[in-house]
């Protein structure tokens, strides 16, 4: 039986960088890194953490910090959408969004809608592999 904390927080430190995997059995986090391993060794040690019983944790690309993001406003009431929607797109929108959350008084709510968010991937993630979790 895993910790679903430990998963969570390997969703919020996921990186583009790195590839996380999770022994189940002794709730052990390997991260790879691919700054400093070439793709040929980062390959080598994917392959072999997954032969040897390693779950891998979802990427940056499957957690989608945007998509959370922009559901999140879509939650909102009308005159914050309209304040806020414009905001999330293009270069810069994760600062834009988190200063007019701070300067609407949402940057709270914003961070239970994440932490949420980030608590259903967890939970699926485990779910999809089988594994029990506390």
């Amino acid at each position: 039986m895993v910790e679903l904390e430990k998963i969570i927080e390997a969703i919020e430190s996921a990186d583009a960088c790195s590839d996380t995997f999770l022994d189940a059995e002794t709730e052990e986090l390997v991260w790879i890194n691919r700054e400093i391993m070439s793709d040929e060794e980062v390959n080598a040690a994917c392959d072999q953490l997954d032969e040897h019983g390693f779950y891998r944790l979802p990427t940056p690309y499957e957690i989608n910090d945007y998509a959370i993001m922009d559901s999140f406003v879509d939650s909102l009431p009308d005159n914050l959408i309209e304040q806020v929607a414009p905001l999330i797109s293009g270069r810069g929108a994760f600062r834009r969004f988190k200063n007019a959350a701070r300067s609407l008084g949402i940057e709270q709510d914003w961070y239970t809608w994440r932490d949420s968010a980030y608590r259903r991937l967890a939970v699926e993630w485990c779910e999809e592999n089988g594994l029990e979790w506390k």
